[in-house]
């Protein structure tokens, strides 16, 4: 049999409760977790506190488009907590609305391209682009925002 030498003990150092907090903090924000657990802790507070037993106002067809519109725009941007609760507080149905229909029902056009940009960024473009010779832009033609890069409004910001 083989002897082992004994190593000299350390003494283990316990982390402090406050030096587990940090370090769970620190590693939930470098993961990118920690908004979205903040932001579902408030979605389910509301859930909670919500009194069922108070009536909602009617929702009125004004109010289901312009609903849609903020959750077509909060679902693109991944804000999916503040989704569901606009969508539990407002009574706005739990299937979105088409897509086609919400064009429709807003008088617009819609490029192909323009397919997967909410329909807020093409109405937003409208009105700071105005009129081009003398014609009025249609409501996505101009719309500087891409599907694939939806922080180009911060970046512009940033250059501007």
């Amino acid at each position: 049999m083989r002897a082992f030498a004994a190593r000299p003990r350390r003494p283990l150092k316990m982390a402090t409760v406050a030096e587990l907090k940090t370090v769970l903090k620190d590693t939930l924000e470098k993961r990118g977790v920690l908004g979205h657990l903040k932001a579902r802790i408030r979605a389910e507070v509301f859930s909670a506190l919500d009194d069922d037993h108070e009536p909602r106002p009617t929702l009125s067809h004004e109010n289901l488009l312009i609903n849609e519109l903020i959750r077509e725009y909060l679902e693109f941007n991944k804000y999916k907590y503040t989704a569901s609760v606009l969508t539990a507080e407002s009574g706005q149905p739990a299937v979105p609305l088409d897509r086609q229909f919400l064009v429709r029902e807003l008088n617009a056009f819609e490029e192909s391209k323009d397919s997967k940009i909410p329909l807020l960024y093409g109405i937003l473009a409208h009105f700071l682009h105005g009129t081009k010779d003398g014609v009025p832009n249609t409501f996505l033609k101009e719309s500087s925002l891409q599907p694939s890069n939806p922080n180009l409004v911060r970046q512009k910001k940033a250059d501007g």
